[in-house]
């Protein structure tokens, strides 16, 4: 397999690659990994470090909304994984036409080099904030999109767009629209990450009004297992969910969180809410379970104990960041 990952040097997309070239994923034998990735600011080259020396592996320091150098990059690979995208609410809320421009168009780009290097198979990752708020139950792939912030906007048009290339064209791509990840290498402006490199450095947590909104919680290894699923085993023109199983309100995570790190609830700084901040996300994950197989295999007690561990014991990754973008500590928290 000639694997293709845009945004490869992000979170999750590092993580997928590391997998991948470690034997770690249910794929074929792995030939190829072309990391094609724009390194804005939540993208390092640091997330590759233990990869760099591989021979299968190559990174292309390129934008998805280059169209020309994307193609062009993207020939003579069978596999397409798409992860790039701006991800963070906040940062939507303050600015869309970013969002717009790279996961809309961007994404559009993607598919039609896809498309005109005849890929045999691409992986659209999303998420499931495009479905917006659910009071109680879960989410199936069939429920209708209601995004409500530029960002899960701008996912749900990527995912149109995405399917729109399978219905006029055939392309055999499918969307994966997972729940909130968590992990090592997690850029700190996202609550898990954002919360422990404040809680380590003697910091104070910001929760979102009364820390009532609820989110489940998926392992950055389990997501990629089921992202590896749906590229090998998945149905051309489908959508598969993939959740984590554990569902905590922000207040229990921040919590927990203060507690495993030794502060104390004086840590906790609860701030005023977010324009239509959605209170509860849940993702109903059975066809995932029954057609591909996915079953997570993390569980969020061992998963956050060894996120913290990582995050302890790699200040040399995570404190760089936060010093080149001093606007961390004055962050609220975002769960995507």
């Amino acid at each position: 397999m000639r694997l293709f990952v845009t945004g490869g040097a992000g979170f999750i997309g590092s993580a997928f690659v590391r997998m991948a070239l470690a034997g770690e994923l249910p794929l074929p034998e792995v030939e190829k990994v072309t990391v094609y990735d724009a390194l804005t600011y939540a993208g390092t080259l640091t997330n590759l470090t233990e990869v760099a020396t591989d021979p299968r592996y190559s990174f292309v320091h390129a934008d998805i909304c280059d169209a020309e150098r994307l193609q062009q990059e993207m020939a003579g690979h069978d596999a397409i994984v798409h992860f790039a995208a701006e991800s963070h609410v906040d940062r939507s809320i303050n600015g869309a036409r970013t969002f717009a421009e790279t996961n809309v168009v961007g994404t559009a780009n993607v598919m039609q080099a896809a498309l005109e290097c005849g890929a045999d198979r691409i992986v659209h990752v999303s998420t499931d904030e495009v479905y917006g708020s659910i009071p109680e139950g879960a989410w199936p792939e069939t429920d209708p999109l209601f995004p409500t912030s530029p960002y899960s906007a701008s996912k749900a048009g990527s995912d149109l767009m995405a399917e729109s290339f399978f219905r006029s064209f055939g392309l055999p791509v499918i969307v994966t629209r997972c729940s909130n990840n968590y992990g090592p290498h997690q850029f700190p402006e996202k609550i898990i990450p954002l919360f422990i490199t404040n809680l380590l450095e003697g910091k104070k947590v910001p929760v979102y009004g009364d820390g009532s909104a609820r989110r489940d919680w998926l392992h950055v290894a389990d997501h990629c297992r089921g992202i590896a699923l749906s590229l090998i085993g998945g149905t051309a023109g489908e959508i598969y969910n993939i959740g984590g199983g554990t569902e905590l309100s922000a207040l229990e995570l921040t919590q927990l969180l203060v507690e495993k790190l030794g502060a104390d609830e004086s840590a906790i700084e609860f701030v005023a809410d977010r324009p239509a901040h959605d209170m509860r996300y849940c993702v109903d994950d059975s066809k995932a379970r029954r057609e591909l197989g996915y079953q997570p295999q993390i569980s969020f007690s061992d998963g956050i104990e060894s996120t913290i561990a990582w995050y302890r014991s790699h200040s040399e990754w995570w404190k760089p960041l936060r010093a080149d973008a001093p606007q961390l500590d004055r962050l609220r928290p975002t769960t995507p």
